[in-house]
């Protein structure tokens, strides 16, 4: 028991951080991104001796992370009516370009809808083929296309609307 113990301490070492960012650009929210790695991890902890020596952890816990987030929207959806559609406005302090950047896709992807916002991450962020994009979001390679084109043609136009109001365009 001790091996896995260590070899499961190793893997959240290792991969934590980025099954942290990618849970942030599911989410949306650095707190919610802490609990849906923090849940997760928890799970794959319990199925950690089962897994094959063989077997991806990271595909294992990508699973997971998407399930979670999925019946954590459900069961909000089911308590809570949105008041609005409106996004609280980030600020961003005088950093880098790049911190900046990052800070604008990180909210102009928080304006899309849940699934297209999935589907972006998983393919462009953690570099999923469209196939296990569509197996882990549990619909068609056409619908994650779809998302996919979509999510791109609205992260332009959201960022593009940006970086005219910044210029005064």
């Amino acid at each position: 028991m001790g091996d896995i113990d260590e070899r499961f301490a190793a893997y959240v070492r290792d991969r934590g951080v980025h099954h942290l960012r990618i849970a942030v650009l599911l989410t949306g929210d650095w707190h919610a991104a802490e609990d849906l790695v923090q849940e997760s991890l928890v799970k794959l902890c319990r199925a950690w001796p089962k897994l094959r020596a063989n077997g991806d952890p990271d595909a294992y816990l990508r699973r997971i992370m998407v399930n979670t987030r999925r019946s954590w929207w459900r069961a909000r959806w089911r308590r809570e009516m949105p008041a609005g559609e409106q996004l609280p406005e980030t600020v961003i302090a005088d950093f880098a370009d790049s911190r900046a950047l990052a800070a604008q896709v990180l909210q102009a992807l928080q304006a899309l809808p849940r699934q297209q916002r999935a589907v972006l991450v998983l393919r462009y962020y953690a570099d999923l083929p469209e196939a296990e994009v569509a197996d882990l979001l549990g619909c068609s390679l056409g619908s994650v296309k779809t998302h996919a084109h979509r999510g791109l043609r609205a992260l332009r136009d959201l960022l593009g609307e940006d970086r005219h109001e910044r210029h005064g365009s």
